[in-house]
């Protein structure tokens, strides 16, 4: 027994000296150039076409900094053409392996809307705001056949390949980045008044973008997982500085099996907002249906 043991710690040492991920520090400057974008040399030329699976929406397309497609939808509360003011506006992320269609639709080819992301939308729309949401990297139509997303998390987990995942976190932020000089074009959008909200992977990104975009005023990330400098250009501690003057509302679980509550509030103390709040839940990753209604105030 005792040999077994020993060659299990062996090869437990040289994995974790192979293929185990290792710290690594980044400076602000650093993320500033990771995240720096350009838009196309053609400029952004958004295509929008009437959704008709709901009333004032529009199915979007661009081509991203790197020639990449990029899908989505936007909402209105009401007929945009006819508004008297511009509309506020909320961005949603969605989840890992989710799609933008969560945030518009109580479930997607037969499986509910576990997230009720939703939910969030609709909320929103009554409080008279506009919805945008895309598919991030490797998400919905930017699926990639060849390498799924749950290949590319155990490659992260299992073999120390951190770059993929990294770039999928950090060029889809770079999509929303991109996004928002359009907004700014918009004069049916009020470009002063950018929400970003966010589901999981989706509230790791709200709070990247929110860090290091000054044109998001408010945050809600709902249970980001927890996430260190094993990945430190995609963990929002590292980007938690620019959320000052901004407000910002954390959503986690008490027994959350990609954060700990330790790890949770750790995160909340880091964010140096004035206007904050930290809204805990009992159970795991998945929330009680009815947080959503606890978000108003937010709004």
């Amino acid at each position: 027994m005792a040999s077994l043991l020993g060659i299990a710690a062996l090869a437990g040492a040289l994995w974790w000296g192979l293929f185990g991920l290792k710290p690594y520090d980044i400076t602000q400057e650093d993320l500033q150039a990771r995240y720096a974008y350009s838009p196309p040399a053609s400029g952004l030329q958004m295509q929008l076409q009437a959704a008709p699976e709901a009333e004032h929406a529009q199915f979007l397309r661009f081509t991203s900094f790197d020639g990449s497609e990029v899908q989505g939808r936007i909402l209105y509360p009401s007929d945009p053409t006819q508004a008297t003011r511009p509309f506020p506006l909320l961005i949603g992320l969605h989840a890992l392996g989710r799609g933008h269609l969560r945030w518009w639709k109580e479930e997607n080819k037969g499986h509910p809307t576990v997230e009720q992301t939703h939910r969030i939308t609709a909320m929103a729309l009554q409080q008279g705001y506009a919805v945008l949401v895309l598919d991030a990297r490797r998400h919905g139509h930017r699926k990639d056949p060849q390498h799924s997303v749950l290949e590319l998390m155990n490659d992260l987990h299992l073999w120390g390949k951190r770059e993929p995942y990294e770039r999928m976190i950090v060029d889809t932020v770079r999509d929303y980045r991109l996004l928002l000089d359009w907004v700014q074009t918009q004069p049916q959008l009020d470009a002063g008044r950018i929400r970003v909200a966010g589901y999981s992977m989706g509230g790791q990104m709200a709070l990247l973008l929110g860090g290091l975009d000054s044109r998001v005023g408010a945050v809600l990330a709902i249970v980001p997982p927890h996430l260190d400098n094993k990945v430190a250009a995609v963990a929002p501690r590292n980007t938690a500085s620019g959320l000052a003057g901004k407000k910002v509302w954390l959503l986690s679980a008490d027994d959350d099996e990609y954060a700990s509550k330790a790890q949770n509030q750790a995160l909340f103390e880091a964010i140096p907002a004035q206007d904050k709040h930290h809204l805990r839940f009992p159970g795991g990753h998945l929330l009680p249906a009815n947080y959503v209604e606890g978000l108003s105030g937010w709004f």
